[in-house]
């Protein structure tokens, strides 16, 4: 695969919390690098080009269906991002993952792919990659901080999956979760943004 095109802002000390920004299906790094304007001072965020061209975009694996991804792309996009991780976040530097609609797929392959390699994910208007390789057994993300949001009129992701989700996350997956619902639909809510930018300085010790 290519090498990552990455758009960063905030901190540039590289011993900062890495909060890596994971953008949608069809979209671009440019894009969800916007986020940061709203999020706290003090980490570096880093938004991440996905690995395979989409329309006008890009995308983090091959799906069989909308929030449904084939495992051997999404077992290889993940290995890919490993590799950049190891280089820009060794061991030590605090890791969050932000992940909208099919980043937020992604986001959530990972961490319950290797939950002790990250601080935390937020898993914003997705769904989790049920079947798809990842293990999604009771208390996988025993402990692990994760926020997700959803909008009550997103007819974009499958409403089974985003019920899934928000029964997993909130369940027997045993994450800390502070999970949210807002009448929008396939869009981050004001509201949720905000509660996100709270919930951030307790994974990576900065100030709002």
């Amino acid at each position: 695969m290519i090498s990552p095109v990455v758009a960063t802002a905030g901190s540039t000390d590289p011993a900062s919390p890495l909060v890596v920004l994971l953008h949608g299906r069809g979209s671009h790094e440019g894009e969800i690098l916007t986020l940061a304007e709203h999020l706290p001072v003090g980490p570096e965020y880093a938004a991440v080009r996905a690995p395979i061209p989409e329309g006008p975009g890009y995308a983090w694996f091959v799906n069989r269906g909308i929030g449904r991804p084939v495992a051997g792309s999404l077992r290889m996009s993940m290995g890919w991002i490993h590799g950049w991780l190891g280089l820009v976040a060794p061991p030590g530097r605090p890791v969050v993952l932000v992940g909208f609609s099919g980043g937020a797929a992604f986001a959530g392959g990972l961490l319950l792919d290797d939950p002790r390699r990250f601080a935390g994910a937020a898993i914003l208007y997705g769904t989790l990659p049920f079947d798809a390789g990842v293990p999604t057994t009771p208390a996988r993300l025993a402990g692990v901080p994760v926020f997700v949001a959803q909008g009550e009129r997103d007819t974009v992701i499958p409403r089974d999956l985003q019920e899934r989700t928000w029964d997993y996350l909130t369940g027997e997956s045993g994450a800390v979760t502070v999970a949210r619902r807002d009448p929008v639909g396939h869009t981050i809510a004001a509201p949720a943004l905000a509660a996100m930018s709270d919930w951030l300085p307790s994974l990576t010790d900065t100030q709002p």
